[in-house]
């Protein structure tokens, strides 16, 4: 019989956090966080960091458990995530994974091997060399000739996804999204239910310009500079956060404080839009909008929702 498992994601800002507290205090859950900054100690403002009080007593699973400069990745988030999950079980508790990293929540419900490929290491060097040389455009250029459909997915800022994916390419011929399409039809070894949930576009837009303004009131340009302080520099893949790159770059110099805000508030609009796209692709999910509804309402729909994929009884 397979093990339980409730996904709850969506864009940034739609509202998952505080439905997922109240999501496990009815079903016994327990939350791991499948967010790729919510890992990082000191990095609480401008990843929207759930706080100890919204928490309300329910436990949460990777959050504030590496430092800044340390790897965090598809591959080590699944270790981190199974690990969680077996202590979950354990107490009879159920798994309710919720962020907003379509990949890696992919990776763990289709529990996909995405582990390192062994290319040659001297391929990744010349291909690290052609970034730091050209530019992040040109090499997922080089990715548009060779894998179309993985460039369409693959930001070219994301230099690292990008080199796995030329190097896939290079050592077996084949494109990596082929391969993982291939990987994302694989059963599933949980008996699962995967929510997205949604707001109107002009809402959704609405609630990241004012979150954005909280974090900046709450104090996100000191939290920037402490992290600097401590040694913590912009080349670091944490520090490409939104939020705080476009942050590192008004302390630099590079432009106006205002600006850095227009432009963090523009870059998480097209967040949301790529995150929305992407879980539009992903199979067997349930989508719920959150417009005119209330908490019970919505609560009431995901108990339907859990009903109907075999989750609750």
């Amino acid at each position: 019989m397979k093990r339980l498992l409730l996904i709850l994601t969506g864009p940034t800002a739609v509202g998952k956090t505080a439905l997922s507290i109240q999501a496990a205090k009815q079903w016994n859950g327990e939350i791991i966080s499948a967010d790729s900054m919510q890992v990082y100690r000191y990095m609480d403002i401008g990843s929207a960091k759930v706080t100890e009080d919204e928490m309300d007593g329910i436990p949460h699973h990777l959050i504030s458990v590496l430092q800044p400069d340390e790897p965090f990745h598809v591959v080590r988030f699944k270790e981190m995530a199974l690990k969680a999950m077996e202590e979950i079980y354990s107490r009879g508790r159920l798994p309710i994974v919720t962020g907003g990293t379509g990949f890696y929540i992919q990776a763990l419900l289709y529990d996909i091997d995405f582990t390192e490929n062994n290319a040659d290491t001297e391929y990744r060097r010349h291909l690290e060399a052609l970034a730091a040389e050209r530019g992040a455009e040109f090499l997922h250029d080089m990715l548009k000739a060779r894998d179309p459909q993985a460039a369409e997915e693959i930001h070219a800022h994301n230099v690292k996804r990008v080199i796995r994916a030329l190097e896939f390419y290079e050592k077996t011929g084949t494109p990596i999204s082929v391969h993982n399409k291939q990987e994302r039809e694989r059963e599933s070894p949980y008996q699962f239910a995967y929510v997205v949930l949604t707001r109107d576009r002009g809402e959704l837009y609405r609630r990241i310009d004012l979150r954005v303004d909280q974090m900046m009131g709450a104090g996100l340009l000191e939290e920037v500079k402490g992290l600097r302080d401590r040694g913590y520099t912009r080349d670091l893949v944490s520090m490409q956060g939104l939020g705080y790159k476009e942050l590192l770059s008004y302390l630099d110099g590079e432009y106006s404080l205002s600006e850095a805000v227009r432009i963090i508030k523009r870059d998480t609009r097209h967040f949301a839009k790529r995150q929305l796209t992407w879980f539009r692709r992903e199979r067997q999910t349930d989508w719920i909008s959150m417009d005119g509804k209330t908490d019970e309402e919505i609560l009431k729909e995901l108990a339907t929702v859990m009903e109907k994929r075999g989750i609750t009884e």
